[in-house]
């Protein structure tokens, strides 16, 4: 089997207990092929931490999970340097925190206050915790999966600006399909009832091995993009930096554009969509698919934008609408 039917492999076995949220896996997938972190936002109940234990189960990584509250503290995340004594001598050792595994699922994110948030956002940029003056580097395959609650707001943080564009990808989970629902609730009713009857214990199912995610990352970095694709890239860039130039009701409500953080994660996702999908190249549809994902965290919209109840899916809409190939 080749990298990619590994790798499809995979997202099958994780469909298979995440009904009804077909993107949302798919999304988890990219992040993990293109070496970013995800922020995921939907309401209690959508299989957002199903998900990332799905994925663990399947892949031979190691999970972390933190419950992020008001009274965490960044050691909590990082770790910490402990004393210990044997034999008469002390000395201080490190002894890690949860960040350091390859999936670290930071559950509520902006319930903890911003220190918290800066030393987990840190390690996701640096690949590095640096505790008493020595640091210590984080695993190679390393993917952080950030949840929060879009509608409970009492004793929460937002997030910064600048902390969110450290995101490769913002994905928004909804309700699922409505004939989804009956297979979630079949699913769960087998999964009691095979748990309840005490089973005889299988033997787990093999692992995906991570060196397969490694060579697959490989394999994205080769994918052709065309200089067309680049310039739609930029051009679709630019129209969140200028957009007045572009349309007046676009210009009322982009107060800030994108990075340059954004464009490369545009153009890291695209090429991890074309290779998830058999393809060695790079289509405008490609990058049509996921410039929702990577831009709507990173635009900050004005205070007329939010009066007319106008979202930031919306101006990403206007923008794909505007915004030619070359």
């Amino acid at each position: 089997m080749t990298a990619r039917d590994d790798i499809v492999a995979l997202g099958q076995k994780i469909g298979q207990s995440i009904i009804g949220q077909e993107a949302m896996v798919e999304r988890l997938l990219l992040g993990l092929l293109s070496d970013g972190h995800l922020l995921v936002e939907g309401l209690p109940g959508l299989a957002k931490t199903r998900a990332i234990k799905s994925l663990a189960k399947n892949l031979d990584a190691k999970l972390s999970r933190v419950q992020f509250t008001p009274d965490l503290l960044p050691a909590d995340i990082t770790g910490s340097e402990i004393y210990y004594s044997e034999g008469g001598k002390g000395e201080f050792k490190f002894q890690p925190g949860p960040v350091f595994a390859n999936l670290v699922l930071a559950d509520e994110i902006n319930r903890a206050p911003a220190k918290v948030q800066s030393a987990l956002l840190e390690a996701m940029e640096e690949r590095q915790v640096t505790v008493g003056g020595e640091t210590h580097g984080l695993p190679d395959l390393f993917l952080v999966m950030a949840t929060q609650n879009p509608i409970e707001q009492e004793g929460t943080y937002p997030l910064p600006e600048a902390q969110l564009d450290r995101f490769l990808l913002h994905v928004q989970v909804d309700y699922p399909a409505r004939e989804a629902e009956a297979q979630i609730m079949r699913l769960v009713r087998r999964e009691e009832s095979e748990k309840e009857a005490g089973a005889e214990k299988k033997a787990p199912p093999p692992k995906l091995d991570p060196k397969v995610v490694i060579e697959a990352r490989q394999e994205i970095g080769k994918i052709t993009i065309a200089e067309p694709v680049e310039n739609y890239i930029v051009a679709l860039v630019y129209a969140t930096r200028e957009p007045a130039k572009l349309n007046k009701d676009l210009g009322q409500w982009i107060e800030v554009g994108v990075s340059p953080r954004g464009s490369i994660g545009l153009d890291k996702v695209a090429r991890s969509k074309a290779w998830l999908d058999g393809r060695d190249y790079v289509s405008p549809d490609d990058v049509k698919a996921v410039v929702h994902d990577v831009f709507r965290h990173r635009l900050i919209l004005s205070y007329e934008a939010h009066a007319a109840g106008v979202s930031a899916n919306q101006v990403v809409d206007r923008v794909v609408e505007l915004v030619a190939v070359s």
